[in-house]
């Protein structure tokens, strides 16, 4: 199967502030990596294989709550990932809302990106 997406990158100025924020509201651990003089905090790749991505410490790329925006899979626990977006240094923007073909919720993280938060119903 095709995917139309394989790879993200969310900037972060503070790496360690970054990876913790992640690792905390999804109950994970992010592989730390360094590529070409990058550091990256790197998420599990999915069961396909095909999709990841990772918070990255580069100056080319700045935090943002405009343009793009992803969705990270909460995987069925939108309310819990959410639930910690606050005590781990974010906002939530957007509270789980029902979009018919599933959940959605929307977060600042601690870098100052808008990130969505996606889980089937």
């Amino acid at each position: 199967m095709k995917h139309t997406i394989s790879w993200f990158e969310i900037p972060a100025t503070d790496m360690e502030r970054a990876v913790k924020f992640y690792n905390t509201i999804f109950d994970i651990e992010l592989k730390r990596e360094n590529f070409d003089g990058v550091p990256h905090g790197i998420f599990e790749r999915s069961a396909s294989g095909f999709i990841s991505g990772a918070v990255v410490l580069d100056s080319d790329n700045k935090p943002s709550t405009t343009g793009s925006r992803i969705y990270l899979n909460a995987d069925g626990e939108l309310d819990t990932v959410l639930g910690r977006v606050e005590a781990a240094g974010g906002k939530v923007l957007v509270p789980n809302t029902d979009i018919g073909v599933g959940l959605i919720g929307i977060m600042t993280d601690t870098e100052g990106n808008r990130v969505g938060l996606f889980s089937k119903k």
